[in-house]
């Protein structure tokens, strides 16, 4: 458990010292995004009975859970390849279940922090939503599966550029194809079953029903504690076998 916690703690305490830039760097793209979808279109567009802001910002949160949860692979890449610091791990009594559980739940602590921030943005812009605890527990599920897929990602690249690599391909059209923007019931059905592969889907879909004040379905959540556990396991494997 001290293992763990000291790894989690060493994240924080850089994240302590770059907070102030990190709020900043948090802040631009959704209030980018509030700003020219917002005005653009926040007055004309309508989904269903309600704004397009107050249907954007759900999206938004859930899209900040899995980007900043995500981004924790950065802090790993540089500590690994340019500090060594996984070569220290590995000379302390420093578990592989420490190791990856102290890593994920900085990238969770990251997410958290991202989402209160376009929460309080959102309010800023006028936009009031519900925030019960299935929302709550939908954007943990959802951040806690993408903070240990980037352990994974972390552990599996071979230089800090691939990592680049990686989220161009998976964390970028994820963000704009997940339903975060726009509904995916208005799509073709061959297009909404390939879309219903990611995970953001299920998140944007439970975090934006608890944000409306509407009954959740009990699938996403299911589906996003399933990606949890397996991108929480191959986490480890990946620790494994960066460790031979």
């Amino acid at each position: 458990m001290s293992a763990f916690l000291a790894i989690y703690l060493r994240e924080m305490m850089i994240l302590r010292r770059r907070l102030k830039r990190q709020l900043l760097s948090i802040s631009v793209s959704p209030l980018l995004y509030l700003v020219t979808f917002g005005f653009a279109l926040g007055g004309s567009v309508k989904v269903g009975d309600r704004g397009y802001l107050e249907f954007l910002l759900p999206g938004l949160i859930s899209m900040a859970s899995m980007t900043q949860a995500f981004a924790i692979a950065g802090e790993i890449n540089t500590a690994r390849f340019y500090f060594h610091a996984f070569e220290e791990f590995q000379a302390a009594p420093v578990s592989r279940l420490s190791f990856v559980l102290g890593e994920t739940l900085a990238g969770l602590t990251r997410a958290f922090i991202a989402m209160a921030v376009v929460a309080i943005l959102g309010f800023l812009f006028g936009v009031r939503i519900h925030c019960g605890p299935y929302l709550l527990l939908a954007a943990f599920l959802n951040a806690f599966a993408f903070a240990a897929l980037a352990v994974a990602m972390a552990m599996l690249v071979k230089s800090h550029a691939d990592q680049a690599l990686l989220s161009n391909f998976i964390i970028t059209p994820m963000a704009f194809l997940g339903g975060t923007f726009f509904p995916l019931d208005a799509l073709p059905a061959w297009a909404r079953t390939l879309l219903q592969a990611l995970p953001l889907s299920h998140a944007s879909k439970a975090i934006r029903a608890d944000a409306f004040r509407e009954a959740p379905e009990l699938a996403p959540f299911i589906i996003l504690a399933a990606c949890a556990a397996a991108f929480f396991c191959l986490a480890m494997a990946a620790v494994s076998k960066a460790r031979d």
